[in-house]
């Protein structure tokens, strides 16, 4: 359990000094326990109670790392069991596996479909994290030349699924990289004593909490410390279930016996896997293994992962500035937009799909989008205005017409006073852009000198 602002006091030294900035001990206690302070602020504390202090300060579930370098990826770290209370800091991991049993030209086509499995959204990429090596062939070597290949051919992070003897091969392969051991439940005791050897982080899979708790016992006693929790569901209401206990027992009973990260496989003929799948990454999956390498499958899923852990106080958004829209010219129309991502790759989309050269203004109101930033004063006549002034459009372009998003339509009177510049009132979704600016009549850009 958590210590309580009285259990800190207690192994404070109760000096009154103020070195840690708070009036007395008893302040500076309350300041640890809501997570404001740390013990390193007072210089006076005993080895004793920096030691406990620091174990019960580390986050409630730990972090587990796979992989190295650019290819690293975290698990775990979190603090919280609801984001608004913070945030969340990983996204769910997730992985698509590959049997080592598969012929040459069938091995090499997998690893080229599990490659191509990066997008771009809203400015930023998304892609599947790790290749999930099952172990079909028995093979020691086999595996272990299968392994090497995908790390190569990827680039990508391992969890490796194999019995003892295919998993040593592979370690000696792939240990470098930090793969993820991911034995059989039968299989656990001598993986975990590999995974204590080669420092390597380790699957323990058992059925249910109960099961877990034992498992997690024996890799525990065998000297594994890197874990990863997998409670083996049976069905996606399962899986639910299972992660959220899990968390709640981490996080709100701070039960270090079972406070891991989750894995769940969803291969192998999971009943409804993305639909598991989708409900795990907002319900507390820390890892997930899929067999599917579709796009059609995974883009999807990465979307929604992307969207859940963007972290609502820092708003995805792209800089301010001019923008051309296919190649616009002296004429062209000009539009203004807010720079929060999506608003812009919506409205530049809509923009290009009209085939009407144009620039592109995006104002910069902290990544928040038109009404967002126009509630909290960031979008005003004022700040449009100045931007047309400060930001060149007037010499590139020989007119003086803005259009305006219709949802804000209120500020063209002020915008017009203020800057001189006529507005045109634009729609009030951009996706009806296309049709607006393909109807504008030839003389809505007039030069300022016509």
């Amino acid at each position: 359990m958590a210590l309580t602002a009285i259990d800190i006091y207690k192994l404070l030294p109760k000096t009154n000094c103020r070195e840690c900035g708070q009036s007395t001990c008893l302040a500076f206690a309350m300041q640890i326990a809501a997570g404001k302070a740390s013990i390193d602020l007072c210089p006076p504390a005993s080895e004793e109670a920096r030691e406990k202090l620091s174990a019960a300060a580390a986050p409630p579930l730990p972090k587990v790392t796979i992989g190295t370098g650019e290819r690293e990826v975290v698990l775990g770290d979190e603090t919280v069991l609801f984001r608004h209370e913070k945030t969340f800091y990983h996204p769910t991991a997730i992985a698509v596996s590959m049997r080592d049993d598969a012929s040459d030209e069938e091995f090499a086509s997998r690893l080229a479909a599990i490659r191509r499995l990066s997008f771009e959204r809203v400015g930023q990429p998304i892609s599947v994290d790790l290749v999930a090596l099952r172990c079909a062939s028995g093979d020691p070597g086999r595996y272990a030349r299968a392994a090497a290949a995908a790390l190569e051919a990827t680039g990508l992070s391992l969890v490796l699924l194999a019995q003892t003897g295919p998993l040593a091969a592979a370690v000696e392969a792939a240990a470098p990289s930090r793969p993820l051991l991911a034995p059989p439940p039968e299989d656990l005791v001598p993986a975990a004593k590999l995974a204590a050897e080669r420092k390597l982080p380790l699957r323990v899979r058992a059925r249910g909490i109960e099961g877990l708790s034992v498992a997690l016992a024996d890799a525990r006693a065998a000297g594994a410390s890197s874990l990863v929790a997998d409670p083996s569901p049976e069905t996606p209401r399962e899986a639910v279930s299972f992660a959220t206990n899990l968390r709640r027992l981490a996080i709100l009973s701070r039960n270090r016996a079972l406070a891991y990260p989750s894995a769940f496989d969803l291969g192998g003929g999971f009943p409804d896997p993305f639909l598991a799948a989708a409900l795990l990454v907002a319900k507390y999956g820390s890892l997930l293994v899929l067999d599917s390498a579709d796009p059609a499958d995974l883009l999807p899923l990465l979307t929604l992962r992307q969207n859940l852990f963007t972290d609502p106080q820092r708003p995805i958004q792209v800089e301010p500035g001019v923008y051309p829209i296919g190649a616009p010219s002296e004429s062209s129309p000009v539009l203004i937009t807010t720079n929060f991502s999506l608003t812009y790759f919506t409205v530049r989309g809509d923009a290009e799909a009209a085939k009407v050269p144009a620039h592109l203004l995006v104002a910069d109101v902290d990544g928040m989008s038109v009404l967002t930033a126009w509630a909290a004063g960031k979008f005003t006549g004022e700040s449009i205005s100045k931007m047309l002034a400060e930001c060149g459009i007037g010499e590139t372009v020989t007119h003086r017409t803005l259009i305006l998003p219709g949802m804000v339509a209120r500020l063209s009177g002020r915008i017009e006073e203020l800057s001189g510049w006529r507005v045109l009132v634009g729609p009030q979704e951009s996706s009806a852009l296309p049709s607006y600016l393909r109807r504008l009549p030839p003389g809505a850009f007039l030069s300022v000198h016509g």
